[in-house]
């Protein structure tokens, strides 16, 4: 089955000078936005990925991005100074949101409720107003970093997976805790719902992608040692057939979401992939290109074939 997964480098976006840590995407399938130590925030086109547009520079590294499609906002999470909301079309900064001088992990925009919920080096959720951005609520269960989120809008649950190595299950609209995942033994780096909002993936420092029955009280399924080391992220393909994890043992590998079996490794001896830890993926709809970013400086777009 593997051998079917074709897999070529098509571009390699460097410009940055720090290690890359975020990738999101823009209102067009072919663009989208990478963010870094060096508090760069940037355009690039798939079209022609040699040039990227600077949109943003900040005075600290960015670990968090969010794209808003229904205003053309980008938000941007600045460790220790909060968020900050630039209008894309002027490129100006609509409000700087100020929070708990900590590291910004992630930042979730959910329309179905209202808000932006930005996950804390604290412990914190913190919950704002979807449309004016003002601080409405801190929820904290917890006292290491709250580090990833994913929102289920089947059930309009909001999944946050901790440092304490527990993943918590909240009610989306009321920040009431709903339920505590509590199998991994190390911090949960990544969490993603199934596209159908069945499964909730979880993955983080102890190498295990758990994956979670979200429609059977997150019951687990079952669980694969990955990667050697961390698991930074999980996406999913645009149509949901399959997703990819990358990890701090520098590689991407690409899965089926059905069978959970391996399809594809991508490495730097195989395909001259990152030569240190993997940060992000996004999979675009352009073209199925699936584009990961890296502690080396570099941002690398790979064409994907099934095959099939």
């Amino acid at each position: 089955m593997a051998s079917k997964v074709q897999v070529q480098k098509a571009a390699t976006l460097t410009g940055h000078r720090d290690s890359v840590y975020t990738l999101e995407r823009s209102a067009e399938e072919h663009i989208l936005f990478s963010a870094a130590g060096d508090g760069m925030v940037v355009a690039w086109n798939l079209r022609e990925p040699e040039n990227g547009e600077l949109i943003a520079r900040v005075s600290t590294s960015v670990y968090a991005l969010r794209y808003l499609p229904q205003r053309n906002l980008l938000l941007i999470g600045q460790n220790q100074e909060g968020v900050r909301v630039i209008d894309l079309e002027s490129k100006n900064i609509l409000k700087s949101v100020a929070l708990p001088k900590v590291a910004i992990f992630d930042i979730a925009h959910i329309p179905e409720v209202g808000k932006v919920f930005v996950a804390m080096g604290n412990g914190a959720v913190c919950v704002l107003d979807g449309e004016s951005f003002e601080l409405q609520t801190v929820v904290r269960k917890a006292d290491q970093s709250a580090r990833c989120l994913a929102f289920n809008s089947f059930t309009q649950e909001l999944a946050v997976g901790y440092s304490d190595n527990v993943v918590r299950i909240f009610d989306g609209a009321t920040m009431e805790l709903k339920q505590e995942l509590t199998l991994h033994t190390n911090s949960v780096f990544t969490l993603a719902y199934s596209p159908d909002g069945k499964l909730l993936l979880s993955g983080g420092r102890d190498a295990h992608l758990r994956v979670w029955e979200a429609e059977k009280g997150y019951t687990e399924r079952g669980y694969l040692i990955a990667h050697m080391y961390t698991i930074n992220h999980i996406a999913y393909s645009p149509g949901g057939r399959y997703f990819a994890t990358c990890s701090m043992d520098k590689s991407i590998k690409v899965w089926d979401a059905q069978s959970f079996k391996l399809l594809k490794v991508i490495d730097k001896v195989r395909h001259a992939s990152h030569g240190t830890s993997v940060n992000k993926l996004f999979w675009s709809a352009h073209q199925n290109q699936l584009v990961s970013c890296s502690d080396d400086r570099t941002i690398s777009v790979w064409d994907i074939n099934f095959g099939l």
